[in-house]
């Protein structure tokens, strides 16, 4: 069955690569260039960032369901983790993506998304079905002051997820020590936090001692066909043996219409226990040294 799914996805995907993308949606927001294009049967949000576009969601029409992009069935490894989160943090919401299959994974936990640009989050309700309801809520809020405030609140999540991009990388501030800092504070006593991060950048090292200063040992976990890389931390440090085995068999049937393959994110899964390919000496990003805009790939 996940076969025949996974063939099926990438005919429409092929399908569409042969059709010229139209501009169904264009405008200037305060932060940015949002643009939407439908490209047969695959509808995309992307960002015009310095006369470049980078893609930041993308859905299919037809299958709504299906998750179209890598990092966001790598994201859904963190789920061997603890595979039944009930309260969940997304920074960064895009087309909504993420938040609508983790809505219908888990109808009865409770969703919170973070978005600072308003106008991102109406393009994902018109054109990208992102839904919202008693549990899914939304807030157009910075990231790292809506953790500062949750945790006044003494609030706590079982899985943060950082998904914020300003078009070109990762805002500057959402790398640092101090904020990982705040983030693990809010995690709850088994949460996770995942973030979509690449591997081919030149911030690699300094993100990768950053998450190593703050969490420990690490979890990441990427694919041969693209660039993105995912980290995955938890309050103690994770390593391979963290992960219970039993939860693969518990997650197949479960993500298998989302066309991901659990078990074959399991086997890419790497721990920096063993495996830390960054120099020692790497300096850690601070909120008085964190020069994304000067390091991250050309």
């Amino acid at each position: 069955m996940f076969k025949y799914v996974k063939l099926l996805t990438l005919l429409l995907i092929l399908a569409t690569s042969f059709v010229q993308a139209k501009v169904i949606h264009n405008e200037r927001s305060l932060y940015r260039n949002i643009l939407v294009e439908d490209k047969g049967d695959l509808r995309c949000l992307k960002f015009n960032v310095k006369s470049t576009k980078t893609q930041q969601s993308c859905y299919l029409k037809s299958q709504p369901q299906q998750l179209v992009f890598n990092y966001t069935k790598l994201l859904m490894a963190s789920l061997l983790l603890n595979p039944e989160p009930k309260r969940i943090l997304i920074i960064g919401l895009g087309g909504g993506t993420m938040s609508n299959t983790l809505a219908q994974l888990y109808p009865n936990s409770h969703i919170d998304n973070v978005e600072i640009d308003p106008a991102v989050i109406k393009v994902a309700r018109e054109y990208f079905g992102f839904f919202e309801n008693e549990n899914v809520k939304t807030y157009n809020q910075d990231g790292r002051i809506f953790i500062k405030r949750a945790l006044l609140k003494k609030q706590s999540y079982d899985w943060v997820i950082l998904d914020a991009f300003n078009g070109d990388y990762i805002p500057e501030h959402l790398l640092t020590k101090e904020f990982l800092q705040e983030a693990k504070t809010l995690l709850s006593d088994n949460g996770m936090l995942s973030s979509n991060t690449f591997s081919l950048s030149e911030l690699y090292a300094h993100e990768s001692a950053t998450y190593q200063a703050v969490f420990g040992d690490f979890l990441q976990i990427r694919n041969s066909t693209n660039s993105n890389r995912i980290i995955l931390v938890s309050k103690n440090g994770l390593s391979n043996t963290t992960i219970d085995t039993k939860n693969i068999a518990r997650l197949d049937a479960r993500l298998t219409p989302y066309n991901v393959n659990i078990e074959q994110l399991h086997q890419n899964i790497v721990s920096t226990e063993n495996n830390q390919n960054w120099p020692q000496n790497t300096r850690v990003l601070t909120d008085q040294f964190s020069p994304a805009n000067l390091l991250n790939s050309k």
